[in-house]
């Protein structure tokens, strides 16, 4: 919290890692150092770059990246982070090495996306829960029997080591570290200035989770809360909530936006998103049904909520991420990834 003191930090590079496993969580940190300036105290992470014999490296992308140093020479960090990408496929045997020598020593470790992968081949996976990359995750628990693959979570931490799901999650699991380290103040700051609710692909849990989504401290707004999630097709106007919460319309909604991290209007919304969602998974009902049921009101509003946020409709979200249309999500999965 307060009084912590610098966290060393070393990201692994190789070739073909995903631009995005690695500036996701960098930009995470980098936020966390600025906001410790701003109240003139020390840097929370010192992070550094590491690759095998200190060479540049291509990412995925194209975007050439020079390394700040040998990683065979590289100190061993507090926090070891592993990206994934193409380069994964056929990993570094130097990066491996490395891995299953060092890979035990530090306080915590932690990959992004297909970065799990070498997590498995250094053995520091055995006997663990561990998660990936959707596409990934049954190649994953093919190849390495010896690991609890989940497909669903966005992150998963089992010890000391810690696996995220597919390229953003990368960003959700670094902010998870923050407020741990720094508290819920400094990762919600930093989860509003990276604007994390994006349009993300991923199955099930790993498409949808809202990071900045906060739990109410107080009695009454967490009662309320939980009545939105319970009650999705109920009158969830300011006024009827503010009712439930005994409060007047205008404080009720300052003090739910500041304990929560949105507006009631928004978190309604994003609720009965979730709501409708898991009944586009779940079962065979129809849209309208559906829409009706989770506070929607009409297909074709839920229908605009849909793209909004996710950007697909929800015949579509049906057809790609229901259960039993692996295909069609085969199909769609990024190669690079």
């Amino acid at each position: 919290m307060g009084g912590m003191e610098t966290r060393t930090v070393l990201i692994v590079l190789f070739e073909g890692v995903q631009s995005l496993d690695l500036t996701g969580p960098l930009e995470v940190f980098s936020y966390a150092n600025r906001f410790r300036h701003r109240d003139g105290r020390p840097a929370a992470y010192a992070v550094t770059t590491a690759a095998a014999g200190g060479h540049p490296v291509r990412t995925s992308s194209g975007l050439l990246v020079t390394p700040d140093e040998d990683l065979n020479s590289a100190a061993v960090p507090e926090l070891l982070l592993v990206p994934g990408g193409e380069g994964t496929r056929t990993p570094d045997a130097e990066v491996v090495a490395w891995l299953r020598e060092h890979g035990r020593r530090p306080e915590q470790v932690v990959s992004v996306c297909t970065g799990a992968f070498l997590l498995a081949e250094a053995g520091l996976l055995a006997g663990r829960r561990a998660t990936t990359h959707w596409a990934y995750c049954d190649t994953l628990a093919g190849r390495f029997p010896e690991i609890d693959v989940d497909a669903e979570p966005i992150f998963i931490r089992d010890g000391h080591v810690a696996t995220s799901a597919g390229v953003t999650a990368g960003i959700d699991l670094a902010l998870a570290l923050v407020e741990e380290d720094l508290g819920r103040e400094i990762a919600l700051a930093i989860a509003r200035n990276l604007v994390v609710f994006l349009r993300r692909p991923g199955n099930q849990a790993q498409f949808s989770v809202q990071l900045a989504t906060q739990t109410a401290r107080s009695e009454p707004l967490h009662e309320v809360q939980q009545w939105i999630t319970d009650n999705p097709a109920a009158d969830l106007t300011v006024e009827a909530l503010a009712r439930r919460a005994s409060l007047s319309p205008r404080h009720f909604a300052r003090a739910f936006t500041a304990e929560v991290g949105m507006p009631p209007g928004r978190y309604v919304d994003r609720v009965r998103l979730e709501a409708a969602r898991r009944h586009l998974e779940d079962t065979t009902d129809g849209i309208a049904a559906i829409a009706h049921r989770c506070g929607f009101g009409t297909s074709e509003a839920m229908r605009r909520a849909f793209l909004r946020t996710l950007g697909v409709n929800p015949a579509e979200y049906r057809r790609r991420f229901q259960p039993g249309h692996r295909k069609e999500r085969d199909a769609d999965r990024d190669p690079a990834v």
